[in-house]
């Protein structure tokens, strides 16, 4: 890895398409919002020849410069793909956002990686929602190593840093997360500080100095080498402990000094397995100088020590019936399976798609099979439909350099995919196939909207499907209770970013509304009301007459009429006429204006006339003994409750439980689970629930998710309903 010296990257810079899966390195980098992802994605491409000054592209563009809202805004929310070559070694990084509210970003990026680079902040720390991600990775086995930036802050510690991971990160095996270097610190400066000038290599005892903007070997004096003894012993340790040869402890133990070379192989193979996790330093380069510290270590990491596409499990597939495929793992001639991981709209070309082919090879202008399976209840429809692609490319900020193929295991935008949707796999015309998809976190945060104007209102259909169809984390729903188009998103970050891209991509300008929860009512106890509707002014006449009583029944029994007329007091062919008008104005509900549930409805007397009465006068005769009834009954307001489980960390339980009882909530039980953590159940109102996506990470410091699911409707307290009434007469 980095212990193997190499200051020239040979063939660098520019990617292009890749022609074997062993020439490729997909990495995905992950960290929190500020940890230094995207400077030090910048600070690679420098070093790898891809960029010619700190943070700019050849063409003068940053390469965190995308077309939507500001730059600086949007590289925080979406994955970014920039790929470059490093000794011979195509290299897609995947830029991740930081935001929580972007996690769709993130698993999106995972599911396109074979490798995970963990960006952890010297300054900061190690947050929960890294913690989480970590813990999703080493579920799949994902090789990762750790980055730690910002070393030049006042009281950044590398040592004491490395500790935290170790602790994050190691579970029960602290010594697999281990530094492969310790960083070299120049004079103090007259603030105390001591800049990180360059790193020594443990195991080679190397000495690769920054400090001119360009690295360069050196050898150690000796009192810096006994300084670096002991950790060189722990990570020799820790390589043995995770070696296939299992006689190389004992040959350790026994005092034979290991040949390097061997050491750094066995790391190697470690990392690829996904045992042991090195840790690193980096910082960006200075302003003229052409390397950053750290950046050529990593750059030997990813290609030396990070896995190959070949060696990553082939995708679970099946037909678009549903039959198992077997694939053999990233072979660029196999049947072509690839999968859009991302969908964006540009502005000059239209829909763009972001795809890593796992079989088979993609060819520009060729007819593919697009299937979307599975998202349904978001708003995506199920689709399988032939389409022609467009040209092929790989980005680089603005830039969009073509490519002639995208062979297995590698990454390209496609162009002109005009139905395809993030989580479609493509698939050759005459060999339809379909991927399993990657797991999606359920948006929980509702956004009520309204077009602005009548004009919006005509383009909002179409604005809001092409919304979803880039971003299946968002939900949308066209309530049929309460009449509002809701938007489910992960958090108000996310929202705040939906509505911008409404209004600047798609011009359309909505207004948000006060969200609704679907409430409901019923009779407390049973009631009786008599309809009379008796009209004569001339003409035709109205004439009908029914009487009824109302009775509450237990819950989820919805409306159940009866019929208990005798002796023809309301005609037969009326009586289906009475039915008709009380449901009517059941829907319309009594007291608030929500819909009558649960309760039975019998019909018992009635008054007709022979000219006068008709369909229509018994509706309005069945809905008038209706609202009597409700008069002189106490009507109970029914809310939705929702079941409601938190997996939270131990330090928070007790702040997530306080805030669940007030919201109303009912605590039903904890249960302990692995890695510190415990899974709270309860049932909250929903109505009390409608921000906890965002309030809940702001009680757990981010360290908790939460699900829910629709239990029941049940009595409103009378405090609480007496309030809605009072809002629904005032409205």
């Amino acid at each position: 890895m980095g212990d193997k010296a190499n200051t020239h990257p040979g063939a660098a810079g520019r990617a292009t398409a890749a022609d074997h899966p062993a020439a490729v390195r997909n990495v995905v980098l992950v960290g929190h919002c500020g940890s230094g992802k995207t400077t030090l994605v910048e600070a690679l491409a420098l070093t790898a020849g891809a960029v010619n000054r700190a943070g700019r592209v050849e063409d003068g563009t940053a390469v965190s410069d995308y077309d939507e809202i500001e730059h600086r805004q949007q590289r925080s929310v979406q994955l970014s793909l920039v790929p470059f070559t490093w000794d011979g070694i195509k290299i897609n990084l995947l830029d991740t956002p930081g935001y929580a509210d972007f996690v769709g970003e993130l698993r999106a990026g995972l599911r396109a990686a074979d490798a995970a680079l963990f960006v952890v902040s010297a300054s900061d720390g190690v947050d929960g929602s890294t913690r989480m991600v970590w813990e999703e990775c080493a579920a799949v086995g994902m090789p990762r190593a750790i980055v730690v930036t910002h070393l030049e802050a006042a009281r950044a510690d590398f040592e004491e840093m490395t500790r935290i991971c170790a602790e994050a990160f190691g579970g029960d095996d602290p010594d697999a997360v281990l530094p492969l270097y310790l960083p070299l610190h120049g004079p103090e400066g007259p603030d105390g500080h001591a800049p990180v000038t360059g790193l020594t290599g443990l195991l080679s005892r190397k000495l690769f100095d920054y400090s001119s903007g360009e690295r360069k070997e050196a050898e150690p004096d000796a009192d810096r080498l006994a300084d670096i003894e002991e950790a060189r012993n722990r990570l020799i340790e820790g390589i043995i402990a995770e070696s296939e040869d299992e006689t190389l402890m004992d040959r350790y133990l026994g005092g034979e000094q290991i040949d390097v070379t061997t050491l750094i192989d066995d790391l190697e193979r470690a990392v690829v397995r996904g045992t042991f996790f090195p840790v690193l330093a980096a910082a960006p380069a200075a302003e003229g100088a052409r390397q950053g510290l750290g950046t050529v270590e990593l750059l030997e990491l990813v290609t030396r020590g990070f896995p190959t596409p070949l060696e990553r499990t082939a995708p679970h597939v099946t037909t678009v019936d549903g039959i198992p495929r077997e694939l053999k793992a990233c072979d660029p001639d196999g049947p072509l399976v690839a999968e859009v991981v991302k969908t964006s709209s540009d502005p000059y070309v239209g829909r763009v798609s972001l795809v890593r082919v796992f079989s088979g090879t993609l060819h520009p202008d060729e007819t593919v099979h697009v299937s979307g399976h599975g998202l349904a209840d978001r708003g995506h429809e199920d689709h399988d439909v032939d389409e022609r692609i467009g040209a092929l490319s790989a980005p680089f900020g603005k830039q969009q350099r073509v490519l002639t193929h995208c062979i297995a295991g590698d990454l390209a935008c496609v162009a002109k995919l005009g139905r395809a949707e993030t989580g479609d796999t493509l698939s050759a015309k005459d060999d339809p196939l379909l991927m399993e998809p990657w797991q999606m976190p359920d948006p929980l945060l509702p956004l009520a909207i309204e077009a602005h104007s009548k004009a919006d209102e005509d383009k909002l259909s179409q604005g809001l499907g092409r919304l979803v169809a880039e971003d299946p984390t968002m939900r949308l729903e066209q309530n049929q209770h309460t009449h509002q188009v809701v938007l489910w998103c992960l958090g108000e970050a996310h929202s705040d970013v939906a509505l911008e891209r409404l209004r600047s991509r798609y011009g359309v300008q909505v207004d948000v509304v006060p969200h609704k929860v679907s409430l409901r009512e019923t009779f407390a106890a049973p009631s009786a009301g008599r309809g009379r509707h008796v009209k004569q002014s001339g003409g035709h006449g109205q004439y009908a007459i029914c009487e009824i009583e109302v009775e509450p029944l237990p819950g989820g029994s919805g409306i159940e009429f009866v019929d208990k007329v005798v002796g023809g007091s309301v005609p037969r062919q009326f009586i289906p006429s009475v039915e008709k008008g009380v449901r009517a104005q059941a829907a319309k509900g009594l007291a608030a204006g929500h819909p009558l549930v649960d309760v039975r409805i019998t019909l018992l007397d009635g008054k007709a006339h022979s000219v006068d009465s008709s369909d229509a006068a018994f509706q309005t005769a069945g809905a008038l003994a209706l609202r009597e009834a409700g008069a002189d009954a106490r009507i109970h307001l029914l809310e939705p409750v929702a079941e409601v489980t938190v997996l939270v960390g131990d330090d928070y339980v007790g702040a997530v439980m306080s805030d669940l009882s007030g919201r109303r909530g009912r605590v039903l039980g904890t249960e302990q689970t692995d890695g510190g953590r415990t899974l709270v159940r309860a049932e909250v109102p929903e109505i009390e629930i409608g921000r906890y996506a965002v309030d809940l990470r702001s009680v757990s410091h981010g360290t908790a998710r939460f699900e829910r699911a629709y239990a029941r409707h049940e009595p409103m307290p009378p405090q609480v309903a007496e309030k809605l009434r009072q809002q629904a007469q005032a409205g």
